[in-house]
């Protein structure tokens, strides 16, 4: 029996093997090197600033529980007017509404609302352009030099009106309230 052995580079199975081992290398790089030139934005390397900064937050929300803030807004999709009424121990002359995309950042939006000089808290502004979807709604006034914060996650859509102020504010027990 004399049979011929063939090398090893005329069968197709080493070929497939080594394609396969290939393709992973190849891919691993271009992984890394997509890591490498775009890496995530969302890590903080300063947990401390971090941490002051939510206290500061939490500051911010607890001056509003304090002048027990509630606000109720009404984006009219038509016209792209903000409506605003606050009620509560606080009146400023101006307040910021922002409207913030949770997972894009080209999405977020920001309002100045002016106080009403005809009807005591309501307050107006004006969009740009339309906004709906699942948004953290941050409404900002000041009081006596200090800043206070409503905030809340909301859908926002045509139409729909928005309460803030009325949920507990989490971890304030964590805070000492």
């Amino acid at each position: 029996m004399n049979r011929e052995v063939e090398a090893w580079y005329r069968h197709r199975w080493p070929w497939i093997i080594i394609t396969l081992l290939a393709c992973s290398v190849g891919l691993s790089l271009a992984m890394v090197t997509i890591a490498v030139k775009h890496p995530d934005t969302l890590v903080s390397d300063n947990y401390y600033e971090a941490g002051k900064g939510i206290n500061r937050s939490l500051d911010r929300e607890l001056l509003a529980q304090a002048l027990q803030l509630r606000a109720e807004v009404r984006l009219d999709e038509l016209t792209g007017e903000v409506d605003v009424r606050l009620s509560g121990d606080s009146q400023p002359a101006g307040l910021t509404l922002n409207l913030i995309s949770p997972t894009q950042p080209g999405k977020d939006r920001q309002v100045q609302l002016k106080r009403s000089a005809s009807e005591p808290g309501r307050y107006v502004g004006q969009l740009d352009d339309s906004v709906q979807g699942r948004r953290f709604v941050e409404l900002l006034g000041e009081h006596e030099g200090s800043t206070w914060r409503l905030f809340e996650e909301e859908q926002v859509g045509a139409e729909r009106a928005l309460q803030l102020g009325d949920e507990p504010l989490q971890a304030a027990e964590e805070h000492g309230q």
